[in-house]
């Protein structure tokens, strides 16, 4: 049964009933705190009460500042979402309670990104924001539906396809040379993710105690797709190897993720290649290892793709090379 009482010029409702939360609301009039006790009871007669206060007393903001405590450390890619998370929590739209999150502001918030940034980081930062609310609602108790779903995606940019020219890579290299206080981690790492294929967050993780020059060898214990692999070695990248120093740490290349990443963009400037990403080196040096071996297969073992279908994109043999194979 609801009760009611009038505090400071405001009715306060009041609804308790075995094996439910307490309820509690404030109206400016006592008939529409009774209008609002009526309908609360009837889904609780009818067994279809969900209990958001919990979701009104939470705002986004919160949300994700929780799962980057509890949730974001235990994966891969800590480093780059805690910092994207944040960035997310800087925004108007984290200040709405997860009761107030609405498919419209979830759109607004949509549109208004786009003019900042590609429709590709848009569509990555809805998945967070969807993923988060998921687990808020299977982990925490939020009762919320999930407005990111009825929002419409931005249309997929086209995949990247950018390849570099040997002229392109020697370039780099030159602007990559360790002089005055430039790192002399930087060039070896460009030297070895387009001799090995590896994934910049690969390159990071080698240890020496995992390496073996001798068979030529690399032992991968954590890749992105969640399987360690053995990577085979060529003979360019067990020079680089063997001509790189020793760090104290075990580490190949002892540097972190985004100071990798700084002095990549720098040196990339440099050389006049502002169009480059890091990653674009993974897809040379594919690209380049597709004319050695053919089979894909054995590519995969190298590259450590799952999907045979993606690297397919990196045979691009052109019609006269074809004309000449069927003789």
């Amino acid at each position: 049964m609801a009760s009611f009482r009038k505090r400071s010029g405001k009715w306060q409702a009041r609804i308790i009933r075995d094996g439910y939360p307490d309820q509690t609301k404030t109206f400016d009039s006592k008939a529409a705190a009774e209008k609002w006790a009526r309908a609360l009871e009837s889904e609780i007669d009818k067994g279809q009460f969900v209990d958001v206060s919990e979701a009104q007393r939470t705002t986004l903001g919160d949300v994700i500042a929780r799962y980057l405590v509890e949730v974001t450390p235990s994966m891969k890619g800590v480093t780059e979402d805690s910092i994207r998370l944040k960035a997310i929590m800087r925004k108007p739209i984290a200040r709405w309670s997860m009761a107030n999150l609405s498919a419209a502001r979830i759109a607004a918030y949509r549109d208004e990104r786009l003019k900042e940034v590609s429709g590709g980081t848009v569509i990555r930062e809805l998945a967070y924001i969807s993923a988060i609310i998921n687990h808020a609602r299977r982990e925490w108790g939020i009762n919320v539906t999930n407005p990111v779903q009825m929002v419409r995606k931005p249309q997929s940019p086209q995949s990247r396809s950018r390849v570099l020219t040997d002229d392109e890579v020697s370039k780099l290299l030159t602007a990559l040379e360790p002089t005055g206080r430039r790192s002399h981690w930087t060039k070896p790492a460009v030297q070895l993710a387009l001799a090995t294929a590896m994934r910049r967050s690969e390159l990071l993780s080698m240890r020496w105690e995992h390496i073996d020059l001798q068979n030529r060898t690399a032992f991968l214990s954590d890749t992105k797709n969640g399987e360690s692999r053995t990577v085979p070695l060529s003979t360019a990248t067990v020079q680089v190897l063997a001509e790189l120093p020793r760090h104290i740490s075990g580490v190949v290349i002892p540097v972190k993720f985004f100071t990798l990443d700084a002095a990549f963009k720098r040196a990339r400037k440099r050389a006049g290649l502002d169009d480059v990403r890091f990653h674009d080196l993974r897809r040379t040096a594919i690209t380049r290892m597709a004319e050695k071996l053919p089979n894909v297969i054995e590519l995969a073992a190298v590259s450590g793709h799952k999907s045979l279908m993606v690297l397919k994109r990196y045979y691009r043999p052109t019609a006269a090379e074809l004309a000449q194979k069927l003789g």
